[in-house]
């Protein structure tokens, strides 16, 4: 129960700021998702660097890497996330992994958003 609240509060946190810096920062003129972009990025990084800390140094313990980047990155972007996993099949040489998990994420993803806006027709 403990590490549920932890990533309750990280993702709290995380998804609160991943709001501001959309309204900040993306473009509604244009569309252009320059917060969103902003987010997944920095998203990125974070994730990078908070699991690769822990994984260096016994400094943080697994209730601060559940805060940090289970609940907050989680939570600031999905995609630092799928980054991460995607840094991993590369360092350990699985290719063929990292080709079909990226591709397959990216397609059903995409085919998943148009799904639930055609089904939302129906309803």
């Amino acid at each position: 129960m403990k590490n549920l609240l932890f990533v309750f509060i990280g993702g709290g946190f995380g998804s609160v700021l991943r709001f501001l810096l959309g309204k900040w920062l993306n473009n509604t003129e244009n569309g252009i998702p320059f917060g969103t972009f902003v987010a997944n990025i920095l998203g990125s990084l974070l994730i990078g660097v908070i699991l690769g800390f822990a994984a260096k140094s016994d400094t943080l313990n697994q209730n601060q890497t559940l805060l940090l980047a289970t609940g907050f990155c989680g939570g600031f972007t999905t995609f630092s996330t799928f980054a991460y996993e995607n840094h991993i099949f590369l360092k350990s040489g699985d290719f063929t992994s990292f080709a079909l998990y990226t591709i397959t994420s990216f397609v059903v993803g995409f085919l998943a958003v148009f799904a639930g806006m055609y089904l939302i027709k129906f309803m």
